[in-house]
């Protein structure tokens, strides 16, 4: 694979793409504005078709309408009375609308090579993309080293960053604009409708086992320089889309980190019951003041549930409940239950 020169331009853009997207995308996650990269994308599709139309370099132009496009969607839900979701549906179908429009107008041939826009060709990845692409990723991942801990700050709370004198307006404009930037970054190796994924994703998977905020950055990197670099080369030996293998890969790393910390956080819960003595199919402890009816049977107490008797018993293993057969309480309205 490394012995063809588009297959090592492809990998260098891919890595770029996997250190650069989950960078800024765990500032997404925080705001939960997980889909402002997909309505960026669609912005920037604004922009390719510009590029198409006038016959320049389609990632300029989309560098630039995506751009124009974050700072505008920031101000005017900072400044005008419309809501965020209404505003990001705006620049959604703003973005398609446009894009659509602009490349109906471009002379019949030269839109031929759109898909590798909306979905990614990684393997059409030039020299010139490359050096593009580097310029943005060193811009995008030094701002983020700069202005991560006030760009967190107004993630996480807009009202605190506010209130100790933040610039908030600024620093949402600024975010905005890496967004677009990772967006531009990212569109010839997953694709302007898959980029989001990237952004989100990884992060996402390192929010689950991360115990602090720059833990989750930098694992959320990890994981997105693996799933990249990992796609791009099983894109390459299985024949697939380079976009779809990274963003499924992508996927499948989630559905496993989500199974793993659920059944964790389900063993974690089962051994806390053992120890504190509740039962893990009745997590309802009886006792004293626990809200039923004690009723005394030889040398311990029973507590009537719903019309059954539930005797407690604390042992080396944990509680259980004994059952007994011979006694029965009626529960009220609904005859008589069984003992246990």
């Amino acid at each position: 694979m490394l012995d063809y020169a588009f297959m090592q331009r492809a990998l260098l853009a891919s890595l770029m793409v996997g250190l650069v997207a989950p960078a800024v995308g765990v500032f997404l996650v925080q705001r939960r504005l997980s889909l402002l990269g997909d309505g960026l994308g669609h912005v920037a599709l604004t922009g390719v078709a510009i590029g198409v139309l006038t016959s320049t370099a389609p990632v300029g132009a989309a560098l630039v309408a995506a751009v124009l496009g974050a700072v505008l969607i920031e101000l005017v839900r900072a400044r005008g009375r419309t809501s965020g979701d209404v505003a990001l549906a705006v620049l959604f179908y703003g973005g398609i609308a446009g894009g659509v429009v602009l490349l109906s107008l471009a002379p019949e041939g030269q839109a031929t090579n759109l898909d590798a826009y909306l979905f990614g060709a990684i393997t059409t990845t030039s020299t010139a993309d490359v050096t593009v692409f580097a310029v943005i990723a060193v811009v995008v991942l030094s701002v983020v080293g700069l202005l991560g801990q006030r760009l967190y700050a107004v993630s996480d709370d807009e009202e605190y960053a506010r209130a100790v004198g933040l610039p908030v307006l600024a620093l949402n404009i600024v975010l905005a604009a890496l967004v677009a930037s990772t967006v531009v970054l990212s569109m010839r190796v997953v694709g302007l409708l898959l980029i989001s994924a990237l952004m989100i994703l990884p992060c996402a998977v390192a929010q689950l086992v991360a115990r602090s905020f720059r833990q989750a950055v930098f694992l959320g990197c990890a994981i997105g320089l693996v799933v990249s670099v990992s796609g791009t080369g099983m894109s390459y030996y299985t024949g697939t889309p380079s976009g779809g293998t990274i963003v499924l890969l992508a996927i499948a790393i989630f559905l496993l980190g989500t199974t793993v910390v659920t059944v964790r956080e389900a063993t974690a819960r089962r051994r806390h019951r053992r120890r504190t003595g509740v039962h893990e199919a009745h997590p309802h402890e009886h006792g004293e003041n626990c809200g039923h009816e004690p009723v005394a049977h030889g040398d311990h107490v029973d507590y009537d549930h719903d019309g059954h008797l539930h005797a407690p018993h604390h042992t080396g293993a944990g509680l259980h409940y004994d059952e007994h057969g011979e006694h029965s309480v009626p529960a009220p309205q609904s005859g008589t239950g069984s003992a246990r």
